[in-house]
């Protein structure tokens, strides 16, 4: 079935009886409207599509924006199709005086967001944007001669020289929303047929002339198939003739499609890494430290040593073995057809790409690396098969060093201190090539774990080794590096593992980026950032903005801005210690000692400093969170310890507290579990197993009773 159908819209009828649309702009966006509406389930048994608010709202907020170029001297035309529309339909008899002005109020009110989605970078497909830049050199697009022409021209311009995408818009953006709308198009269009079928309208066929028997043919080359090629269709007309089959054919390089696109395989192994630590990729990893600057990109990926085997294998393809002719055309930098092998389109990009296509590749390469990992029967399949874990773990804990020997313990499920699992590790200078387990004393230090011995470095030996290894291949790629025991990512690698998180959809801000939030966005930002990225961060927001006061009161208001005793309170604690507080104005901490979260942090820090302050100030609720935090910490600690060591360090630092504490030790019990219920429980728990007083031990066993998130309270005892 070969036919050139296109959905009967009334198309011809609008432009009949409605003025001011006859110019080939105005037609072609009519067309679009009319036609969107008829897809969406209009009713057109006047011959006309009958517009409804929430068909208006569909269409202008949601089709237009990615299925038609419009410029900014032709925005108005949309809208004004429908109020012509509505007002078409009222004339004949299918609409009521209210009704009518509801309609219209509805166009009205969807105007702005229209604008706004117009302007949308996200919302731009490859047929979008080079129609765009065709109608502004003045291409005419409804030629598809000229705009195979265009495209020859496009082709041969250097890379340099050529439209970039606008501003934050990666490829891969624009390659994942072109996909989609192909496909929902298409989609919408069986739909729309199906239910012209099930539903006749007495205005006709929406497709006149598509024989009956196309439902019952083969489902890729019948009707689905011909609802693609009628999509495609529909989008040249709304964007520029002959683009399909353009994008389709000799210039597919121009328009990439996922397939194109190795790294989009990673992004979204990296998008389920993210869901399972934050649960919604709209809230953001940590930014890096720094990015490569656009200028040193060519040389770090041309300088690394798969990428320049890769190259290689493009400039020659019979001087290098078969495994890495097959990572070259998995990267684009070889294609194959049938027995000929000839450079791909990647090669070009090599040759003179831009920043961001170079970005791209290393990301392409990379994925493709560890694609290939889990092939290897010489790595150990839990390290290789989690590849994608290793790339997020290093980017989500601000892209500082990691140590092998602590991943390793981490996955073999030893118990690390809370403390020491985010910091970051010393890279040394020069180490050797083969990697060597820390010594008992340092693996002590490294994961928090008090008298670690010789016998526990043998235990780690083999698994630390069998990670290193997996490390050292991802190294080849040049985004990862590994000197001793210290790993992490490269300046190549944090730009191909941001790129790549950004074509998964994740929220990846860069520095700047991050300094220019607002301070409540920052502060629920750093909630789940490790303490090293935030303590940055908070350190770079403040000096862009000079430390003044100013800053300081909006960065401590968005912090105290918390409400007492949840679990986000204890977070906005730990917020708290992350600032460096010698900058801090002294006006601006003793504005913080009434609040009932914060006040005892800054008392501290004020006193740290040799500040005066008025402790009376000072709420009890937050004296006692302060006590509780620094509890839980030898909570942490006992935990860690030898069983059966004492005195344990939360006794101590609870018995050094409640000596002094209005009402001696049972108030401070009573006091913990008022300031926060739920973390106190845990820590009052282990004080009632611990203590050595009956009577100390058994009012923090009642109290912890009583506290235990996991019981149901009863209507008299539950709190208000």
């Amino acid at each position: 079935m070969t036919t050139s159908l296109t959905p009967d819209a009334g198309l011809d009828l609008f432009l009949q009886e409605a003025a001011g649309f006859g110019s080939p702009s105005s037609a072609r966006i009519a067309d679009a409207v009319l036609t969107l509406l008829v897809l969406r389930g209009a009713d057109r048994r006047t011959g006309l599509p009958e517009p409804t608010p929430e068909l208006v709202r569909q269409v202008l907020h949601q089709d237009v924006p990615v299925l038609v170029c419009v410029t900014e001297y032709e925005l108005p035309v949309a809208p004004a199709v429908l109020r012509a529309l509505a007002d078409l339909v009222r004339a004949r008899g299918r609409l009521n005086t209210k009704r009518h002005a509801r309609l219209l109020a509805a166009i009205d009110e969807a105007v702005p967001e229209f604008r706004r989605a117009m302007a949308d970078p996200g919302n731009l497909t490859w047929p979008r944007w080079y129609a765009s830049l065709m109608r502004a050199d003045g291409t005419p697009v409804d030629d598809p001669e000229a705009v195979l022409r265009r495209l020859d021209a496009h082709e041969r311009t250097p890379r340099a020289d050529r439209p970039a995408l606008p501003a934050g818009v990666e490829r891969a953006d624009v390659t994942g929303r072109t996909v989609v709308t192909q496909i929902l198009l298409a989609e919408t269009l069986l739909r729309a047929f199906a239910r012209d079928l099930e539903q006749p309208s007495p205005a006709g066929p929406l497709l006149p002339g598509l024989p009956l028997e196309a439902v019952d043919v083969d489902p890729e080359e019948g009707l689905p198939g011909e609802m693609r090629r009628i999509a495609g269709t529909l989008m040249d007309r709304w964007t520029a003739a002959g683009l399909s089959d353009a994008f389709s054919g000799p210039y597919a390089h121009l328009a990439p499609g996922p397939e194109d696109s190795p790294h989009l395989v990673l992004a979204d192994a990296l998008l389920d890494q993210h869901l399972s630590y934050y649960g919604d990729s709209g809230l953001p990893v940590p930014p890096p430290p720094a990015l490569p600057a656009p200028r040193e990109v060519r040389g770090l990926l041309q300088g690394a040593p798969l990428p320049a085997l890769l190259s290689a294998a493009a400039d020659g393809p019979d001087l290098v073995d078969e495994e890495v002719r097959h990572l070259a055309v998995a990267c684009g930098l070889l294609q194959q057809d049938g027995l000929l092998t000839t450079p791909g389109p990647a090669a070009g990009i090599w040759a003179d790409g831009t920043p961001q296509e170079l970005t791209e590749l290393a990301a392409d390469i990379l994925a493709t690396a560890v694609g290939r990992l889990t092939e290897d029967p010489t790595l150990d399949p839990e390290y290789a098969d989690d590849a994608a874990h290793l790339l997020y773990a290093l980017y989500e804990r601000g892209c500082t060093a990691e140590s092998v020997a602590r991943k390793a313990a981490e996955y073999n499920d030893w118990l690390i201190d809370p403390a020491v699992e985010n910091r970051p590790v010393p890279v040394p200078d020069s180490a050797p090539a083969e990697y060597a387990t820390p010594a008992a004393q340092e693996l002590s230090d490294l994961l928090g774990l008090p008298t670690l011995d010789d016998e526990d470095r043998t235990e780690l030996d083999a698994p630390a080794r069998a990670l290193a290894a997996v490390v050292d291949r991802l190294s080849a790629t040049g985004a990862v590096f590994r000197t001793g025991d210290a790993f992490g990512l490269t300046p190549l690698g944090v730009a191909a593992v941001r790129h790549t998180l950004k074509a998964g959809a994740v929220a990846a801000p860069d520095r700047d980026t991050v300094n220019g939030w607002e301070s409540a966005t920052l502060v629920e930002a750093a909630r789940l950032w490790p303490r090293q990225a935030t303590t940055r961060a908070f350190t770079d927001w403040l000096t862009v903005r000079e430390n003044t006061p100013e800053a300081w009161d909006e960065i401590l208001g968005a912090l105290a801005a918390t409400k007492p005793g949840t679990d986000e309170a204890s977070l906005t604690r730990a917020l708290f210690t992350c600032l460096d507080t010698s900058t801090a104005p002294p006006a601006a901490l003793r504005g913080q000692l009434a609040d009932p979260a914060l006040g005892a942090y800054a008392l501290r820090a004020l006193r740290a400093r040799g500040e005066q302050a008025d402790e009376r100030q000072v709420p009890v609720s937050a004296r006692a969170a302060l006590v509780l935090d620094n509890l839980n910490a030898g909570h942490h600690q006992d935990r860690l310890a030898e069983p059966g060591l004492a005195p344990s360090s939360l006794v101590t630092a609870f018995d050094a507290v409640g000596t002094t504490w209005p009402g001696g030790p049972g108030a401070l019990i009573a006091a913990l579990a008022d300031a926060d219920a739920n973390r106190a429980h845990h820590v009052l728990a282990d004080l009632g197993d611990r203590h050595s007083d009956p009577g100390i031990a058994a009012v923090a066993r009642r109290t912890a009773a009583a506290t235990d998130p996991l019981k149901p309270r009863s209507k008299k005892t539950r709190r208000r």
